[in-house]
C-alpha cells in the first residue's frame, strides 16, 4: 500500500492542473494487472504533450512504472485517483485546449472510431479492437502536402507489420488507395499513396482502367547528383496559413471531367505534358526551366476552379516572383496549404517572404518511402 497523499504533496503541485484528485490509498499490484495498458498510455500522452522542463502527471498509472520513466526533461508523478478515464480526460481536455490539432478516442468496438482510414483500415483487415494507434504528426492536413496519403501508407505499414506481414511498396500503396478511394470515395488520384510508399524523386505512369487493369507503373528519374542537389537546395516551402479541404476542391474537378468537360479536360491534358516537360527539364540538368514550368502550370491551375487561389495567396506570390523566384505554385489540390519555389537568390526569396509574415518549412528529399522505425 501506498501513501498517495503524501507521495503527491511532495512531487507535484496539483493546482497546476486544476484537478479535483481522490487520494485514496490504492492496491498498486491489482491495478498493475487490471489497467497497465491505460497506465502505460496515459504517460505517453501526456509526455507527448508537454513542453521539456514540464511537471508531468500520470493520471491512471502506477509508482511501478516512475523508476521506468523518470529522466532529466520531465518530473513525472504517477498517482491511482481511483479511475482512469475521468480524471485521464479533464487532464486531456486541458491539453488539448493548448493543440487544437490533437484528438483522442477510446472506442469499445471499431463501428465507433471516428477518423475515417483508421476504422477502415482497422475494418479491413478485421483486427482485434484491442489495440492502440498513436499518430504524431509534422505538418497539419488540409495543406497540400499529401498527408492522408502519407497516413494511410503509414498506418497500414505499422498494422501489417503488428501482423507479422510484408508488403511490397506497391502492395502498400494500392491498399492506401483502396482505403482512401473505394473505401471512402474520395475524389483523388493515387499519386499520393504511390509516392509516399516509394519516395524518392520518381516517374509515374496512371494507366486506365481498360488498360493494364488500372496498374500504377514508376520508375526512378534519370537525374544526376549535382542536379539532384541544385535542386534540392533551391526548391524553397512556404506556409500560406490557409488550410483546405482537398476533397472539396477535387470534388468539382472530378464531376467536370467525368462529364467531359471540354475546359477541364483540356487542362488535364496540359498538366499531363507539363509533365513530360518537367521530367525531361529535370532530367537533362536543366533547374532553372524547370522553375520556369512551375510558373507555367501554376498560371493554367489558376484556370481550373474559382476556389484555386485568393487575392493573399496571389500577392505573395507575385512578391516573391519579383524577389528571388523563378517559378512557383500551390502545392496539392489548391486553396491553401504551402507555396513552393524554384529560386535563383534563395537568401532574397527568405528575406521577403519571412517580413510578408509567411513561415518556411525547411525540406530535404526522402528515398526510402514508408518505412519502419523501431525505438
Amino acid at each position: 500500500m501506498i501513501d498517495i497523499k503524501n507521495y503527491i504533496e511532495k512531487k507535484l503541485k496539483i493546482e497546476d492542473f486544476n484537478l479535483e484528485i481522490d487520494t485514496n490509498y490504492h492496491d498498486i499490484k491489482n491495478y498493475y494487472n487490471n489497467a497497465k495498458t491505460d497506465a502505460i498510455y496515459c504517460y505517453e500522452f501526456v509526455k507527448s504533450h508537454l513542453d521539456k522542463n514540464k511537471k508531468i502527471l500520470e493520471v491512471g498509472g502506477g509508482v511501478h512504472l516512475l523508476t521506468d520513466y523518470l529522466n532529466e526533461e520531465h518530473d513525472i508523478t504517477s498517482i491511482e485517483p481511483g479511475g482512469f478515464t475521468d480524471y485521464t480526460n479533464k487532464l486531456r481536455n486541458k491539453i488539448l485546449d493548448k493543440n487544437k490539432n490533437s484528438k483522442f478516442e477510446y472506442v469499445k468496438s471499431i463501428p465507433e472510431i471516428q477518423h475515417p482510414i483508421i476504422r477502415e483500415a482497422l475494418k479491413m483487415l478485421k483486427l482485434n479492437p484491442q489495440i492502440e494507434i498513436t499518430t504524431l504528426a509534422d505538418i497539419p492536413a488540409g495543406t497540400g502536402l499529401g498527408s492522408s496519403g502519407s497516413f494511410t501508407t503509414a498506418l497500414l505499414k505499422a498494422l501489417y507489420t503488428n501482423m507479422k506481414q510484408s508488403l511490397s511498396q506497391e502492395e502498400l500503396a494500392e491498399l492506401a488507395c483502396h482505403i482512401e478511394i473505394d473505401r471512402l470515395g474520395e475524389p483523388i488520384g493515387k499519386q499520393d499513396q504511390y509516392i509516399s510508399a516509394v519516395g524518392g524523386l520518381t516517374s509515374f505512369t496512371f494507366h486506365k482502367k481498360n488498360e493494364n487493369n488500372d496498374k500504377v507503373t514508376y520508375q526512378p528519374l534519370n537525374i544526376n547528383n549535382e542536379s539532384m542537389l541544385d535542386l534540392e537546395d533551391n526548391l524553397l516551402l512556404f506556409f500560406t496559413g490557409f488550410s483546405r479541404s482537398a476533397s472539396k476542391i477535387l470534388k468539382d474537378q472530378n464531376q467536370r471531367s467525368l462529364t467531359n468537360d471540354e475546359d477541364m479536360i483540356n487542362n488535364l491534358h496540359f498538366v499531363k505534358d507539363l509533365g513530360y516537360r518537367s521530367k525531361e527539364a529535370l532530367e537533362s540538368g536543366n533547374i532553372e526551366l524547370f522553375g520556369e514550368l512551375m510558373h507555367e502550370h501554376w498560371e493554367n491551375k489558376k484556370n481550373r476552379s474559382n476556389g484555386m487561389s485568393n487575392s493573399k495567396i496571389d500577392e505573395w506570390y507575385n512578391l516573391a516572383m519579383k524577389n528571388g523566384a523563378i517559378g512557383g505554385k500551390l502545392v496539392g489540390a489548391g486553396g491553401g496549404g504551402f507555396l513552393m519555389f524554384m529560386a535563383n537568390d534563395k537568401s532574397k526569396l527568405r528575406k521577403t517572404l519571412s517580413a510578408a509574415g509567411l513561415e518556411e518549412v525547411r525540406f530535404r528529399f526522402d528515398f526510402e518511402g514508408t518505412k519502419l522505425m523501431i525505438s
